[in-house]
């Protein structure tokens, strides 16, 4: 089923039908990722929470469009798209790349005053002050796709030859030299609560590194740990969900009507 474009805005795709007024759960993809790779998530959560992705330019329907190639230029366009059509309670989920994203634009809305972001997931995200600078952008075709495939082999199985060979490579390329430009202050902090979330094989994120998180908020902080590897979500979508619901509960129970 595709996802739909909302229709102020390419950035963002509502991904499941949830019933007016529940609250957004809004999902920032990993490097080379697309909205729809939060779609069974959004399943999950519904109807109690409806979860938006963020769709960044060059890849599914925006392939024809230029990728951006730091932090700052997704944060900034994804927060004028997000601060214009959000309304109602919501909290960010950021996946790898997406979990600094995330970052920024609660940051951002912070700054602007107003509605923020009541809570953030960062999962499958090292900390910006343990942040790894990433080199795959600079490989061969062949190196980067071998590298890629690797990484979601424990999780998803081997890629096919004919799935490698439709890696969308100039947008990963974009997102990775991104990650490795990406210098966020060490005392870079948000008023949001923040739940680190990794799994226990992740070549990429230590339990340390998701622990880290906890340095980068003046409120709550807690760390997750799921069974998988970079790409656990895929396998523990049900128990993901069921943290963000139980974690939510809470501080969306305080302010509805």
């Amino acid at each position: 089923m595709p996802t739909h474009t909302h229709s102020r805005t390419p950035w963002t795709r509502r991904l499941v039908a949830t019933p007016d007024g529940a609250p957004r759960l809004v999902c920032f993809p990993h490097a080379g990722g697309s909205a729809s790779y939060f779609r069974p998530l959004a399943i999950a959560l519904s109807p109690r929470v409806e979860a938006v992705a963020v769709q960044y330019p060059g890849r599914q329907e925006r392939r024809a469009e230029a990728p951006l190639e730091s932090v700052e230029q997704l944060a900034d366009e994804a927060f004028g798209a997000l601060r214009a059509t959000l309304s109602g309670p919501f909290a960010f989920f950021g996946h790898s790349l997406g979990a600094l994203v995330a970052f920024e634009v609660a940051r951002r809305f912070e700054a602007a005053g107003g509605e923020r972001p009541r809570w953030l997931f960062a999962s499958a995200g090292c900390a910006p002050s343990v942040l790894r600078r990433p080199t795959a952008h600079l490989a061969d075709d062949a190196t980067l796709r071998a590298e890629l495939s690797a990484l979601g082999a424990a999780d998803r199985g081997a890629l096919s030859a004919a799935e490698i060979r439709a890696l969308p490579l100039p947008a990963i390329r974009a997102d990775y030299r991104a990650v490795a430009r990406y210098r966020a202050d060490p005392a870079a902090r948000i008023g949001v609560p923040v739940t680190a979330l990794v799994g226990t094989e992740d070549p990429i994120v230590s339990p340390d590194d998701a622990a880290a998180w906890a340095r980068h908020t003046t409120a709550a902080g807690a760390v997750r740990v799921f069974d998988g590897g970079h790409f656990y979500l895929d396998h523990q979508v049900h128990g993901v969900a069921g943290t963000v619901l139980e974690t939510l509960a809470a501080p969306l129970a305080q302010i509805s009507p």
